[in-house]
């Protein structure tokens, strides 16, 4: 990240000084929050929230909730924000925030306690035009909701001059009925299909494509469905259990169908499977990586594909839907080697492009169908892949550089 930042400075020729001012969090908050247990116990819990850039518009990310959440960790995502927001070209900063907890081991009302004490403790640095905070790991609409009524709390109680539709603007991955997006919850998938499709235009290759999924939640199955639907062959695809290979291709829709039912995705294409009466083969997650397709979707962990196995890939295109799925090592060799990956910072931000349009929708008392969203997010999309790929072709760098000179420039040219 670092490494991209200064090649991106130097080739823009960006001051030193200002340099460190892009590098470096406007604001960082560290809270802490008593919450009431359900035996009647008192615990206080740990949260962070970190803007890092509002040269753009106000401050927009995620808040996790994950027992390893640290500072480091929540100032990193910030930044990352601040540049897929610019890479968006999308009218916010960069935010991130956390709760360090283990939300499993609670039960709903505890965890409902946690989110409504964690907004009250951040309160005052959050609004529609200060910080749109919005799900993340482990969090989900539901969890919004009750973070959106409890901030409408806060404001009548601190007398607070908002309206409604400013209060529920102030949050987005919201519900349907508190304010929420149409598609939101497959924007991030969809909105890296359409990338991928522009991409395949623009390279003028109009073979059969064969593809190969790492992670089947939420985002890689829509990215697998979409493709699916899009004519695709989807021969590879895994999860935390493991993986499934069938040569004759899987339909996605049927394959999540029967992982719902038996817990495991392999458990679907064994002898005598439940789909079709087809037969796949189990793989290990590594070896999945490394299939012969044409194109390779890591949507699970990150740094799966290392200096250890990029000599290995064999796809020819990479669509990182996963955040930092690819190591900066793993980044030059695969760049080296002539594989074109399309970047997490453009290839995810499906998932913000329809919060700005929730936060829009909402401070214009509006509400788009889905099929508006739909084809607003495909514009904003392709432009942005667009964007992308002449900064690339100008420069002579990788579309990742070419996503960071894009946005270190729409920055830079706020701040002076």
């Amino acid at each position: 990240m670092r490494e991209l930042l200064a090649k991106a400075a130097k080739i823009l020729k960006i001051k030193p000084e200002i340099l460190e001012i892009i590098s470096t969090p406007e604001r960082v908050f560290t809270v802490n929050f008593p919450v009431k247990m359900d035996s009647g116990e008192i615990r206080v819990f740990e949260g962070y929230r970190v803007q890092h850039n509002s040269a753009l518009g106000p401050y927009k990310g995620g808040i996790r909730y994950h027992p390893d959440v640290d500072l480091e960790e929540v100032k990193t995502l910030a930044f990352l924000m601040a540049i897929k927001c610019a890479v968006a070209n999308l009218p916010f900063g960069g935010g991130k925030g956390g709760i360090k907890v283990a939300p499993k081991t609670l039960s709903e009302g505890e965890l409902e306690r946690l989110s409504r004490g964690y907004v009250r403790a951040i309160a005052d640095v959050i609004g529609p035009y200060k910080d749109v905070p919005a799900p993340d790991v482990n969090t989900n609409s539901k969890i919004m909701g009750w973070m959106t009524d409890a901030y409408a709390s806060e404001c009548k109680m601190k007398n607070v001059k908002l309206k409604k539709n400013e209060i529920l603007a102030t949050f987005t991955g919201k519900p349907l009925e508190m304010g929420g997006s149409e598609g939101r919850e497959e924007a991030t998938g969809r909105g890296g299909v359409y990338v991928l499709q522009a991409v395949l235009q623009k390279t003028k290759d109009k073979r059969q494509k064969t593809i190969a999924v790492q992670g089947f939640g939420n985002v890689g199955y829509n990215v697998a469905k979409f493709l699916f639907e899009a004519g695709f062959k989807i021969i590879g695809l895994s999860d935390s259990q493991g993986g499934i290979y069938f040569e004759d291709g899987f339909d996605p829709t049927k394959t999540i169908a029967c992982k719902l039912a038996k817990g495991k995705i392999a458990e679907c294409y064994c002898a005598g499977s439940v789909i079709d009466g087809k037969c796949g083969v189990r793989i290990a997650n590594e070896r999945l990586l490394e299939l012969p397709v044409d194109i390779l979707v890591p949507a699970a962990l990150e740094n799966v594909i290392n200096s250890d196995n990029a000599s290995k890939i064999k796809a020819k295109v990479i669509l990182e839907m996963a955040n930092g799925a690819i190591t900066s090592e793993a980044n030059k060799i695969l760049a080296n080697r002539g594989i074109t990956v399309i970047p997490d910072i453009l290839a995810n931000s499906g998932g913000v492009t329809v919060s700005y349009f929730e936060w829009k929708q909402n401070l214009e008392d509006a509400h788009w169908t889905r099929d508006e969203v739909n084809k607003n997010l495909k514009e904003k999309m392709v432009r942005a892949l667009g964007e992308v790929w002449e900064t690339a072709q100008r420069y002579k760098v990788d579309l990742r550089t070419g996503a960071y000179i894009l946005a270190i420039d729409r920055i830079v040219g706020k701040m002076v």
